[in-house]
């Protein structure tokens, strides 16, 4: 883990209200792993004074780190106003990743939105692995063109929830179909995914219903990402171990499906 300021690379707009930046730091680089995030402190000042968790999307040429963010409140809004060559402070990287699958499993990775950005990074470190990648936004403004994130080659089966772009409705209807296919039977692939609460929920249950492997990147409001604020914390599905909350931060914020109460949550 490193708490360094760094120097912005690049900050730019690749979807509406969706920004990738860009930022050097060759020790964040080599220990950062695909699930991973960093906080970051959006301003110089101390408005706002607490850090905001980002995914890592990415990283290219060693030192490269990618983010991949969405402006939905005061914090990410001043972020997007951040230029090239602005220093920021950042701490990471922090958290547990995606485990890697078994060699005679495909990858099948299930996106929601703004949940590409750690799902980008998992296609990119396994692109030697076959795999299958949904996504859904909300309309065709909002799809991120993985080629925007330096060229990551990759296909992306698209639903929009209005129709203006590949399957109308949700990725969750995607999954169905694709499950629904002979394209495989439970145990030969794993399911890797990240998106909001209820898409989450309802991956969950699909793939648990065929007793296929899933992986799920929890997204939580975090205050210190290291698990000592207790604000992400998350209700463990009982009998495992002697756990009976999760730190998103610390334990996560990749964990399997099986393992969390996604009653109380």
């Amino acid at each position: 883990m490193i708490d360094q300021d760094i120097k912005v690379e690049f900050n730019r707009k690749v979807a509406r209200d969706t920004f990738l930046m860009g930022f050097r730091s060759p020790e964040i680089a080599v220990e950062s792993r695909s699930g991973q995030f960093v906080m970051l402190r959006v301003t110089r000042g101390i408005d706002p004074f607490l850090g905001r968790p980002f995914s890592i999307c990415g990283v290219r040429e060693g030192d490269l780190v990618y983010l991949l963010y969405r402006v939905v409140g005061n914090g990410t809004a001043i972020l997007s106003q951040t230029r090239e060559g602005e220093e920021l402070r950042v701490l990471g990287p922090l958290g547990k990743g995606f485990q890697s699958p078994e060699n005679d499993k495909r990858l099948l990775i299930v996106a929601g939105g703004i949940g590409v950005a750690p799902l980008f990074f998992l296609a990119y470190t396994l692109k030697s692995r076959d795999m299958d990648f949904l996504a859904g936004f909300g309309s065709s403004g909002d799809i991120v063109n993985p080629d925007e994130v330096d060229g990551l080659a990759i296909h992306m089966s698209l639903a929009t929830d209005d129709g203006t772009k590949g399957h109308a409705g949700t990725v969750v209807d995607l999954l169905g179909e694709y499950l629904d296919q002979d394209q495989g039977k439970a145990g030969d692939f794993g399911v890797y995914t990240c998106g909001p609460l209820p898409m989450l929920k309802r991956v969950v249950s699909m793939t648990e219903h065929r007793n296929i492997p899933c992986q799920v990147s929890l997204e939580a409001f975090m205050a210190c990402g290291l698990g000592v604020c207790q604000g992400c914390a998350v209700k463990a599905l009982s009998g495992i171990g002697q756990t009976l909350y999760y730190h998103v931060c610390k334990d996560g914020p990749v964990f399997y499906s099986h393992e969390i109460d996604w009653n109380s949550i």
